[in-house]
């Protein structure tokens, strides 16, 4: 029993390490060839969105813009979580 509790605080104190090092990691997702920018950080938080003023007047065009620069944003985020992990090297997974 005592095993198992020190094996459910490691796995608690290696989620929090994978999520402190994430947190310090931005990503910047692109659309519209970038007039729209999403800000993430490695936790998939958005931090900011920028919009350029030429494709407000264009509301279908804005929608596809923030929805491929969302879908930019999170794609390379899963990359920088990838990296991280693999250089934080062997979590200790029990039943894995």
């Amino acid at each position: 029993m005592l095993d198992k509790i020190k094996q459910l605080q490691e796995l608690k104190n290696q989620a929090g390490q994978i999520k402190s090092a994430l947190s310090a990691e931005t990503v910047e997702g692109n659309g519209a060839s970038g007039q729209v920018k999403i800000i993430m950080d490695g936790n998939q938080e958005v931090k900011r969105v920028e919009i350029s003023g030429e494709i407000l007047t264009d509301k279908e065009k804005l929608e596809a813009a923030v929805l491929a620069a969302a879908n930019d944003a999170i794609k390379k985020v899963q990359r920088v979580m990838a990296s991280k992990l693999s250089q934080m090297g062997n979590f200790n997974l029990p039943g894995f």
